[in-house]
């Protein structure tokens, strides 16, 4: 009678090397519900996440020449938390440019005064008040709230996934339609056995290096 072949799965934390003291390295998580079917993630799996539900405010700067007002702002799930920052570049009667900066300092894209503008996960349109802006003036986009929500990383994403954001702890299956409420994820400060990662099949060795990288900005260090 031929041997039975038998396939081990992965086992929960046996990628950790070492934490930190307490429970500083890791985080009780939402897992994103599936879209059509289960979402099921595995011990060692790379993980990114989406932020669900954000909302912004603007405060305008202090001194501003300018009285035109910001409109309803609303995020997409590539919105980052923090402050945005908004200011005009260029001065025009009725209108003018505006640069705007995400949290990280980083510049999102320029719009226009007057238009509508969609980009860097906020969308609204900064109309043109009775006084005309000027070049210096600004207004501060404060993204709060919303929800962090885990899923495989995806080297394709554009809704935050495409970047390393931990190491899920263990086996955990979201259903379809409703999210997976106690996935645990190491999100900083600890040594992992490279080796024992979960990543997606078509996953090349430069994206692998990539996601490294970003895990250890996070303090999470291969080993």
């Amino acid at each position: 009678m031929p041997p039975t072949n038998f396939s081990e799965g992965q086992h929960a934390l046996a990628f950790l090397i070492s934490e930190a003291p307490g429970t500083r390295s890791r985080e009780n998580v939402i897992i994103l519900s599936g879209s059509g079917s289960t979402r099921p993630l595995t011990a060692g799996m790379v993980v990114g996440k989406r932020l669900s539900g954000a909302t912004a405010a603007a405060v305008a700067w202090p001194g501003n020449v300018g009285n035109g007002v910001m409109g309803a702002i609303t995020t997409s799930a590539v919105v980052k938390r923090g402050v945005y920052r908004l200011a005009i570049i260029t001065a025009a009667a009725g209108a003018g440019l505006f640069q705007l900066f995400d949290p990280d300092g980083l510049i999102v894209e320029i719009g226009n005064v007057a238009a509508a503008f969609s980009s860097g996960g906020l969308a609204f349109t900064l109309a043109d008040g009775g006084t005309d802006f000027a070049a210096g003036d600004g207004f501060d986009l404060e993204v709060s709230v919303g929800t962090d929500k885990y899923l495989q990383i995806d080297a394709a994403g554009t809704f935050g996934e495409q970047n390393a954001s931990g190491i899920l702890a263990q086996d955990i299956t979201a259903l379809d339609g409703t999210d997976a409420k106690n996935g645990l994820v190491y999100v900083r400060d600890c040594e992992v056995n490279a080796s024992e990662l979960v990543w997606p099949a078509s996953f090349t060795a430069d994206q692998k290096e990539d996601a490294l990288l970003q895990l250890n900005r996070l303090g999470i260090r291969e080993r």
